[in-house]
């Protein structure tokens, strides 16, 4: 099933945060994530333990690339954790990358 999203995974092994943005199925990107698929180079090939901390659904992966870059930018792991806690940061970040 196709699901269009920014996410952010959460490996407890790491105790950090990876913000992508999907346009197939996400269970199979998170698998391809913990085993290391998109290569030994990649951020996410430190740790296999990574699951699903937020997703954010849209309607085109454009925008969902537009979210990815957005929370990418704040730079900061109180707010990614601050998104998960207050809904309307999440309502927020989605209207302004419209």
């Amino acid at each position: 099933m196709k699901e269009i999203c920014a996410y952010i995974l959460y490996s407890l092994k790491l105790d950090k945060y990876y913000i992508g943005a999907c346009q197939d199925e996400l269970q199979k990107r998170i698998d391809n994530h913990n085993t290391g698929f998109y290569g030994s180079k990649t951020f996410t090939s430190n740790a296999n333990d990574w699951i699903l901390y937020l997703k954010i659904e849209t309607q085109d992966y454009a925008h969902a690339i537009r979210i990815e870059r957005k929370i990418k930018s704040m730079k900061s792991r109180v707010y990614l954790e601050n998104l998960k806690k207050h809904t309307v940061l999440v309502e927020k970040v989605f209207n302004n990358t419209l």
